[in-house]
């Protein structure tokens, strides 16, 4: 992410995580200049969680920074908005990652926002995008959801109050085995904070095994 002309940072999928890099980056040439950017990055995603209300994820340090564009992994190994469960499934389960974990990372979901001008998709998800809470499963569940297009052409549902879920969101309650974690997160949002929890960590964690307490 850290090599802007040709790295991660030019993927599709990562359109506009260059002003949250920009934000975080007076914190990481101040106070955080002996950490490796990726342990940064995993620290600064884990307290932008706990800020917006939602639940605490176990920060462990050791994580190593790629010395060039050419430890960078080729483009389409991230989870497309337009398509299903399949398509969700293939993407996280070569990870390591359950059915489970899909659908409680998904939760993130429950902030922020789609921009066409990056994504091509566009709207929020839940009435309050900067607060971590189980709405965006009850939502889904709850609302009415009808066919509709971003400014862009991109294929999105949106519901009365102008709030948008894409394709891979409503797979979540369309696939019979993704559903029940659906079901279980939007009456109990405490489940949904315990399993994002340790999902989050465990793909903060992806390749490592010698990560420590800071």
């Amino acid at each position: 992410m850290r090599f802007e002309n040709t790295g991660e940072a030019l993927f599709g999928a990562n359109a506009g995580l260059d002003v949250a890099r920009s934000l975080v980056q007076p914190i990481k040439d101040s106070v955080a200049a002996d950490m490796s950017y990726a342990d940064f990055w995993a620290l600064a995603g884990i307290v932008a969680v706990k800020s917006m209300g939602g639940p605490t994820v176990t920060f462990r340090i050791g994580r190593v920074d790629a010395t060039s564009e050419a430890e960078c992994v080729e483009e389409g190994r991230h989870p497309d908005a337009d398509k299903g469960a399949d398509h969700l499934r293939c993407v996280f389960h070569r990870m390591g990652l359950t059915d489970k974990d899909i659908v409680a990372l998904s939760g993130a979901h429950t902030v922020g926002r789609c921009h066409a001008d990056r994504s091509g998709f566009e709207g929020q998800w839940t009435d309050a995008p900067l607060k971590f809470d189980n709405s965006y499963f009850v939502d889904m569940l709850e609302r009415t959801w009808t066919e509709s297009k971003s400014s862009k052409g991109q294929p999105q549902f949106c519901d009365s109050k102008g709030n948008m879920m894409l394709i891979s969101d409503l797979a979540l309650i369309s696939d019979p085995k993704f559903r029940p974690y659906v079901e279980l997160y939007a009456k109990d949002q405490e489940a949904f904070f315990a399993d994002f929890a340790s999902s989050f960590q465990k793909l903060l964690e992806l390749g490592y095994d010698n990560l420590s307490e800071p």
